[in-house]
């Protein structure tokens, strides 16, 4: 039920920052959802105050309106973030930025792809499985990478329900399976 709402809201927004006439890009728009919810995070007493239902609507606008100015939020968001109090969805503003991220990544032909290794990666080999991956999936990969010690040494990659495994645990357990079936 979240999910849907959040992406019902994310996607009213991709549709305001992708018009022509937008004064936000979406870009900006997402590091300022991220600014406010970070600020949100970093304060209980602040996320409180916007989340209890026994402070008014008024006075939840007065504190955006406050922060929005403070991190120099545009409006075009401050009146989103305005509306979310309005409907009492500031609980679900982390799910809102993340499906709002997912969206642009489609419009934008992202493919979101992530990586898990045994071990941390360096910068070249980032950019190689980066590079890899975008020829593979035809269009921009965006990585977000994870270490997994029990995958014992390669990486494994998911590209939305498709999973390629080189790890090494993927590997034995392939062999395995191969000799108990002889």
């Amino acid at each position: 039920m979240a999910h849907a709402v959040a992406g019902r809201y994310a996607k009213a927004l991709v549709d305001l920052v992708a018009r022509p006439s937008s004064s936000v890009s979406p870009t900006e728009a997402a590091a300022q959802l991220t600014s406010f919810a970070r600020v949100l995070a970093d304060s209980p007493e602040l996320e409180n105050v916007l989340l209890s239902p026994a402070v008014s609507g008024s006075r939840k606008r007065a504190v955006i309106g406050r922060l929005a100015s403070d991190l120099s939020i545009s409006k075009l968001i401050s009146n989103f973030l305005f509306v979310l109090v309005d409907h009492r969805r500031v609980a679900e503003l982390n799910a809102i930025r993340d499906a709002f991220d997912a969206l642009m990544d489609e419009r934008m032909g992202v493919t979101r792809v992530r990586v898990a290794s045994a071990w941390k990666l360096n910068d070249r080999q980032r950019q190689g499985l980066r590079d890899r991956l975008s020829a593979l999936t035809g269009s921009t990969a965006r990585l977000e990478f994870a270490v997994d010690p029990e995958l014992l040494g390669g990486a494994m990659a998911r590209i939305g329900s498709t999973i390629y495994d080189g790890s090494v645990r993927g590997q034995l357990e392939a062999l395995r399976r191969r000799l108990s079936a002889e």
